[in-house]
């Protein structure tokens, strides 16, 4: 039965992002132009991520940042009036815009519509060496969405999406591909509510960097504490 519903699944994002990626296609022209108008830079921004069992493949968004944000402030994360945010890439984060060329991942197999977000290669430290419950969430494909995003986006700490994860990865064996309808329906919900979308300081008296430090440090040292 698993693996029907994992045939059901591939062919839904191969089909869904097929069709997708070329209803799309206007709106891939116009934000092109918006993003070179509005800054220096790429259209695209590529980086590094991690899909089933840590496989690395390379991830596309529209690029909503300055170039070389990742090496800048808060580095990987995304407050609230980041300054290295662009105008035209607010909006495109505020409504999800930026997220749409992972379709083209999606539909190459690197990714899934539902699956737990991809992390960057590093976030979360060495992958050789992370725990069983952090290693989890890799025994599925990465997703566009998931029920992390559903039940809080980024407003939940990593510990939190790790358990939502894990928890997808369970239900699926359970309920197959009617779960990953529901959690879409649930996201596009979501979407339209523009919820959850920036990450939140523990401590508001810290600098975006020096909040983002602290958050790592604490991700990295949860992600190996030992089985």
């Amino acid at each position: 039965m698993l693996s029907f519903n994992l045939f059901i699944k591939r062919v839904f994002d191969l089909v869904s992002s097929g069709i997708a990626i070329v209803l799309f296609m206007p709106l891939w022209i116009g934000v092109a132009i918006a993003i070179k108008r509005d800054s220096e830079g790429p259209i695209f921004f590529k980086q590094g991520r991690r899909t089933t069992n840590g496989r690395v493949f390379e991830m596309y968004k529209f690029r909503s940042m300055v170039v070389n944000a990742e090496s800048m402030g808060a580095g990987l994360f995304n407050y609230e009036n980041d300054p290295r945010v662009t105008k035209v890439g607010r909006f495109l984060r505020n409504s999800s815009i930026d997220e749409l060329p992972q379709l083209f991942n999606i539909f190459m197999g690197d990714m899934s519509v539902v699956g737990p977000r991809p992390c960057v290669t590093y976030e979360l430290g060495d992958f050789e060496t992370l725990n069983k419950r952090f290693k989890k969430r890799f025994e599925v494909k990465a997703g566009l969405t998931g029920l992390a995003q559903v039940k809080g986006r980024n407003d939940i700490s990593w510990n939190d999406k790790v358990n939502y994860d894990n928890q997808y990865v369970d239900d699926f064996k359970k309920y197959g591909f009617l779960l990953d309808l529901k959690i879409i329906v649930e996201t596009v919900l979501k979407v339209f509510k523009k919820e959850d979308i920036y990450e939140n300081k523990k401590d508001d008296s810290l600098s975006d960097a020096e909040a983002a430090k602290l958050e790592e440090e604490e991700i990295i040292r949860i992600a190996h504490i030992p089985d």
